[in-house]
C-alpha cells in the first residue's frame, strides 16, 4: 500500500520546533546535571582552595556562566528544525542523539577547562 504524498513531506517549521522541543527539553535536564557534576567535582576535590570563593558573587558568577551554558544549549534547535525539513529527517530522527552525547561531552569539557584554566588559578 502506497503512503500518501504528505507522509513524505517535510514538516513546517512549527512542526518541527514542536518536535524538537518535545526531543531537547527532557534531555536538557541530564545535560544540566552533566556541568553540575563537573563544578560539584572541581569543589569536592579541591574543596579548602574553592572555600573562599563561596560568596554572593561568586554564586551570582556561577548563575551567568549557567544561563549561559543553557543559551548554547538552544543551538541544538537550529541544527534540529533545519535537519527536520531536510531530506534526511528520517536518518536525523535516529541519529540526533549523537549530536546530544557530542555537545554534552563538550560542554562538560569546556567548563572542566574553564573551571581549571580561568577560574581555579585566580580563587583564593
Amino acid at each position: 500500500m502506497n503512503s500518501p504524498q504528505w507522509v513524505n513531506e517535510p514538516p513546517t517549521f512549527k512542526a518541527a520546533l514542536r518536535e524538537a522541543m518535545h526531543y531537547w527539553e527532557p534531555r536538557r535536564v541530564v545535560y544540566n546535571v552533566v556541568l553540575a557534576a563537573v563544578v560539584a567535582a572541581w569543589l569536592v576535590f579541591t574543596w579548602p582552595h574553592f572555600r573562599n570563593a563561596l560568596t554572593m558573587q561568586g554564586l551570582l558568577a556561577l548563575l551567568v556562566l549557567a544561563a549561559f551554558a543553557n543559551a548554547c544549549y538552544c543551538a541544538a534547535y537550529l541544527v534540529d528544525t533545519a535537519m527536520q525539513r531536510s531530506s534526511f529527517r528520517a536518518t536525523w530522527l535516529h541519529a540526533r542523539w549523537l549530536l546530544w552525547l557530542a555537545g554534552t561531552l563538550f560542554a562538560a569539557a569546556l567548563v572542566w577547562y574553564w573551571i581549571a584554566d580561568e577560574i581555579y588559578p585566580y580563587v583564593g
